[in-house]
């Protein structure tokens, strides 16, 4: 469903920040995009998202190349949650939130509120829809935004640290969230433990290429691999 053929890109001429990447993910795969830090994993969406310009290469998202005349068509397709739910849920109550993209996507107000409905309850937070957002806690809004987005109904979801700063509980009830949704899933995040919970393959980027792409368990029980990139065991391994 989504493809990158040999992209490049630098921010500043002569200093990439991608080189040469190439990498395919098939309909409903779950994949973890690992890296330390400035590897260009959050280039990467970005670039997935049209917010940036590919310098060379090509980027597919259901055979149709990303571009200003697709982007478009192609961001209904694609779903984003933010690592900061604070910069995605803008509007007032968890409700509002949910329901205006499927009222701009052309729904009405009752096709639009059995959506949202349906996606609250599937996720057990039909207690949220009426909440304020800035009177949910951390775990509660990061749910809600991935409650949004699926209101959107896209056929992919890319994900940016999902687990970060969640207490033990909320971090377990957003893997399992993760877990049982269908979508395509591209996943960033610097939680190892989470990737083996919710992503069966894991493309590892290093300084703008990739490294590794292959089995999660494989590349994430690779000690050796993992530091020669700046990365370390996720905690499960390291005994």
């Amino acid at each position: 469903m989504i493809e990158f053929q040999h992209v490049s890109f630098a921010y500043e001429k002569g200093r990439p920040v991608l080189e040469d990447i190439s990498f395919a993910i098939g309909r409903g795969e779950a994949v973890g995009l690992i890296g330390a830090n400035g590897a260009g994993k959050s280039t990467v969406m970005k670039l997935l998202l049209g917010l940036l310009t590919p310098g060379e290469g090509k980027i597919l998202v259901d055979g149709e190349e990303v571009n200003k005349q697709s982007l478009a068509h192609i961001r209904r397709k694609l779903g984003f949650v933010l690592q900061n739910s604070d910069n995605q849920m803008f509007m007032p109550t968890v409700y509002e939130d949910m329901i205006f993209a499927p009222l701009n996507y052309g729904l009405s107000r009752e096709e639009a509120e059995a959506r949202v409905d349906a996606v609250l309850a599937r996720l057990g937070l039909t207690e949220l829809k009426h909440r304020h957002n800035h009177r949910i806690s951390g775990g509660e809004k990061r749910m809600a935004a991935i409650a949004t987005i699926l209101a959107m109904e896209p056929e992919a979801i890319l994900m940016d640290e999902p687990s970060a700063a969640l207490d033990p509980y909320n971090r377990r009830v957003v893997i399992n969230t993760i877990r049982e949704l269908t979508q395509t899933k591209l996943i960033t995040s610097h939680d190892l433990d989470m990737i083996l919970d919710t992503c069966e393959r894991v493309i590892l980027l290093s300084d703008g290429h990739i490294a590794a792409d292959g089995k999660t368990e494989s590349i994430l029980h690779d000690q050796n691999l993992l530091e020669a990139h700046r990365m370390e065991l996720p905690f499960r391994y390291a005994r």
